[in-house]
């Protein structure tokens, strides 16, 4: 398997390594400036190295060099140089600094002791053979017979390179030089024909420190991808190679992986298959906090190397240095601010990337920080490739950690290794960082503001080229911050859970007095089915009580703290919140339709308690004899108390429209929008930031939810305490209009329980003139009558009804013609008697109803009681109605259940959660209001249209009479 392969890789450092190694890597910052005039800089070890005797540091401070009039006699990389002194016939030494020579007529000794000859001229130095002459010649560059020399790139000047043999004993003689991108995609890379072999011989024989840089690049170039199945001579095979034969060197600033000649490509964290503990090691001992007027920032730095292994500067990573994107600085930078997360997209053109990145550049990425001494340490940052293959598996694309494979080195873009045949030849394919990622890791448990080490998360993509200017490719970068959120997880799943429970308790309390109420006895598949309906409704709420907490924390938490405590979850981490968001709404949809599917089906008559005035004489037709009969009730009163009925069905205690523009004002004119970013820093005002920072679908849930309910509940409490007081109130002034109508109103929302409200004037009619009816509201209003109670003496007239079983019976006997409107019922009920069949009905319902709230009916009386307190908190009738209906008094007015009056919290959660479900789906507050105020006219048209044609059934009222 591959671990025990990389095991074998790995394993002799084990042996002599696993005791004496530290667990925190950490690299002192030095430059080549910091080096001294006797020191070079080490572009392997990135330390200052001391040059021996006879020697001077180069030009560009990265090795030593002989002094002028000095010849090398040995070279073993860096200060591994011995000098000896030409003779004195000698003038200067060759350019390769092998060998002593003069100069020939013409040309100068520069101040590095060689020969420089007249512009136009190539020193000559050497013969065919390779032997060096006694005195150099000042020649035209000659490519058909080059001494020791081969013409450059552009075969202008020739060069000088470095002789050596094929060591069979040490390395293979051929070498992989095709480049596989995909199955069907190869390219035999010129560039890895030219210099794989030559880096790989002078890394292992001379432990030339550029060789072996160049080496490790074209194994980054590869995706630093092994094949241990296979023969080590690829690029990474030859790298493998060299690391395991040059271990008597030794390793670099006490990192077991990091050789001192070699760059440092791999992780050895494979030793005990556990790399969390490169990503877990200790935290950093720099505290962060949130502080406005001073953000900490993340300093990152790289150290940068072209093609060749040459150690080009260190830099600081900003500038968008790491970012293809191109935008203004003041957002490229906006990335490394600490606690900010960031996000950048963007499409790019091939043809643009073939011009700005012909030359390749290579990145070892750290961190800066202070250590403990006070000064400046670097952190070398993992970097998980998500194109690295083992054996032709992709590794670190597996989210278990201890399978990845973790590396240093990186690149943007590459145009070098897709080239064939030859170097100025435009590249087949190319490969581009298409998706780089920085993740930040909070300590668990921490209140220090402690972070680990970040990881740098990087995907490429390869593109074969066939039209550049047509090509593009969407490339992003992006930073973001994560916890440990165990702990919240679980006290997120305690409190559901416990809610839950609660939840399951209070819908077996509905559901039995469900079915008390409908007079059931029986446990059927009709009570489970309304059990999980109720169950719905009450689990809605525990999720939202739930995620509303949750985000109120997180908001609260996250954009409160100074010392870094708590940090967002990612979108990864938010999935299990939306989905318990989603779920709310989808159980509280549950909910509405069973509230409305309640009230669509409600039982309602209007008692009419007018009599006739007087008698009216008439003439039997055909026979010419006189008959008397009582003076007809008017019906308008009837038609006018339902239409104020049908009216107050969809009234709510807030006004849809205003709270749907408050709500928007508040989040996109006022300036809360900005709170939902993935920022520590609260403004209410747009920043250079805002449009690389992404939101938060947990703030953005919290802020429009928060403000959602404060707008509703605001308008909830205005509309009870201020403006049903002295403005309207048109749910009393409904049982005033009953009252003065002479209407009483019977609804039966189940089959044995109800709502009465008592309209029976106290005048004893109603069917008056103008001046009587304001004659009898004088009288009431100086208490000159009784009041308006059921029971004599008070003034309740509104009460919740238990019915026995009999009553119920007798009930829905004298209604059954008012239910005919099938076929079958006209075919059995000729249409010529249906009509007066359901007058009948109608009238004997009404005589029926008027004499039981008359107690005229001997075995069919009631009693009038107040609640328990058990009962009304339970919402359950503790006395079963047996002998006697009860009649509960209600000056709650609980009959405005059945309207959406009395259901104003099942709506206002709704409406939230549908307007926070569309946002987390869309980003766009504005298009969620919109859909919301939509949702709200299609189930206030429904609800009134379907609602209309019910009470038309039910009270027998045209509904064309129905305003």
């Amino acid at each position: 398997m591959a671990t025990g392969k990389l095991q074998f890789f790995w394993g002799p450092l084990a042996l002599l390594l696993a005791l004496g190694q530290t667990l925190d890597h950490f690299v002192p910052f030095v430059t080549v400036q910091n080096c001294t005039k006797k020191q070079y800089f080490d572009i392997s070890r990135m330390i200052c190295m001391r040059c021996g005797a006879n020697q001077q540091t180069s030009r560009d401070g990265t090795s030593c060099m002989c002094l002028p009039g000095y010849k090398l006699i040995s070279n073993n990389g860096g200060p591994s140089i011995k000098c000896k002194k030409c003779p004195a016939i000698y003038s200067v030494v060759t350019q390769d600094g092998w060998s002593c020579i003069r100069c020939p007529p013409g040309a100068i000794i520069d101040n590095q002791g060689k020969c420089r000859c007249p512009t136009g001229y190539i020193l000559v130095e050497r013969r065919i053979n390779g032997a060096p002459l006694i005195e150099a010649r000042c020649e035209p560059c000659n490519t058909s017979n080059p001494s020791f020399s081969t013409p450059d790139p552009s075969a202008k000047q020739c060069t000088g390179g470095l002789c050596f043999f094929d060591y069979p004993e040490t390395l293979t003689i051929s070498v992989v030089t095709n480049i596989i991108y995909a199955k069907n995609l190869m390219v035999s890379s010129a560039w890895f024909a030219s210099h794989l072999k030559a880096s790989a011989i002078a890394c292992l024989r001379f432990a030339n420190l550029t060789a072996c840089q160049a080496l490790g690049n074209m194994c980054v170039m590869t995706m630093n991808s092994m094949n241990f199945a296979g023969q080590p001579n690829d690029a990474c095979g030859l790298y493998r190679t060299i690391f395991k034969k040059t271990i008597n060197l030794g390793i670099t600033h006490s990192i077991s992986s990091w050789r001192k000649t070699l760059p440092w490509l791999y992780y050895d964290s494979h030793i005990d298959g556990l790399p969390s503990r490169t990503l877990r090691r200790e935290p950093f001992p720099t505290v962060f906090h949130f502080k406005s007027f001073q953000r900490m920032k993340l300093q990152f730095v790289i150290a940068k190397y072209d093609a060749r292994g040459y150690f080009l500067n260190w830099e600081k990573v900003t500038g968008g240095t790491l970012q293809l994107c191109p935008d203004t600085m003041t957002k490229l930078n906006a990335a490394y601010i600490f606690g900010i997360t960031y996000q950048q997209q963007c499409t790019l053109s091939v043809s643009k990337l073939l011009a700005k990145y012909g030359d390749i550049q290579f990145y070892d990425v750290y961190m800066l920080y202070k250590g403990e001494n006070g000064k400046d340490q670097l952190h070398p940052i993992a970097v998980r490739n998500l194109n690295l293959q083992l054996d032709g598996k992709f590794v670190n694309q597996d989210n278990t950690i201890n399978n990845w494979y973790l590396t240093r080195r990186i690149f943007l873009v590459d145009t070098l290794t897709g080239r064939e045949m030859n170097l100025n030849n435009q590249p087949k394919v190319i490969r581009v960082a298409s998706d780089i990622k920085i993740r930040v890791t909070l300590e668990p448990d921490s209140l220090q503001g402690k972070i680990f080490p970040p990881t740098l998360i990087v995907s490429y993509t390869n593109i074969r080229i066939q039209n550049p200017d047509q090509q593009t490719i969407l490339v992003s970068f992006s930073v973001e911050y994560e916890m440990d959120l165990s702990t919240a997880y679980q006290n997120a799943e305690i409190a559901l859970g416990f809610l839950c429970g609660l939840s399951a308790i209070y819908s077996m309390l509905k559901t039995a007095s469900w079915k008390r109420r409908i007079g059931s006895q029986t446990t059927d598949i009709s009570t489970i089915m309304k059990f999980l309906l109720f169950y719905a409704g009450d689990l809605a709420n525990a999720f939202f009580v739930v995620t509303f907490g949750t985000g109120f924390y997180w908001l609260t938490f996250f954009k409160g703290q100074r010392i870094v405590s708590a940090l967002l979850p990612t979108p990864s981490q938010e999935v299990f919140f939306t989905l318990c968001v989603v779920s709310a709404f989808v159980l509280k949809l549950l909910q509405l339709l069973h509230k409305l599917e309640t009230q669509l089906t409600v039982d309602i008559f209007f008692i009419d308690w007018e009599r006739p005035k007087g008698k009216i004489v008439k003439s039997v037709a055909g026979g010419g004899d006189i008959k008397t009969s009582p003076a007809p009730v008017s019906i308008w009163r009837t038609y006018f108390v339902a239409n104020e009925w049908n009216k107050i069905q969809t009234i709510r205690k807030i006004n849809p429209i205003f709270q749907i523009i408050v709500v928007l004002f508040f989040l996109e004119v006022a300036g809360f929008a900005n709170l939902t970013s993935r920022t520590p820093y609260s403004n209410l005002k747009r920043t250079a930031e805002s449009d690389v920072v992404p939101s938060s679908r947990i703030l953005r849930f919290s802020v429009a939810s928060s403000i959602w309910l404060i707008v509703g509940i605001i308008q909830v409490v205005f509309c009870t305490s201020i403006y049903e007081r002295f403005v309207e109130d048109r749910i009393s002034q409904f049982i005033d209009v009953c009252s003065i109508s002479n209407i009483s109103v019977m609804i039966f929302s189940h089959r044995c329980f109800g709502y009465y409200i008592h309209g029976r004037s106290v005048h004893g009619h109603a069917d008056t003139n103008m001046e009587e009816m304001n004659l009898n509201l004088k009288r009431e209003a100086e208490n000159l009558c009784g009041q308006r109670g059921l029971i004599p003496n008070t003034e309740i007239e509104t009460f919740q009804v238990c019915i026995t079983n009999k009553i119920r019976e007798q009930y829905d006997k004298i209604r059954k013609p008012i239910h005919w409107s099938s076929e079958a019922d006209r075919l059995l009920n000729h249409s010529n008697d249906l009509f007066e069949r359901r007058m009948k009905a109608y009238n004997t319902t009404n005589k029926f109803l008027g004499s039981f709230i008359d107690h005229a009916i001997r075995d069919m009386d009631y009693i009038v009681q107040d609640k328990l307190l058990l009962e009304r908190l339970i919402g359950m009738e503790l006395h079963e109605p047996i002998d006697k209906s009860i009649f509960y008094n209600d000056e709650n007015f609980t009959f405005t259940d059945v309207l959406y009056y009395g259901n104003e919290s099942t709506l206002l959660i709704f409406d939230t959660l549908f307007f926070c479900v569309v946002d987390i789906a869309a980003q766009n507050f504005i298009l969620a209001a919109f859909l919301t105020y939509v949702q709200q006219k299609v189930i206030h048209f429904i609800r009134l249209a379907v609602g209309r044609k019910n009470l038309a059934a039910k009270t027998l009222v045209d509904e064309r009479f129905l305003l």
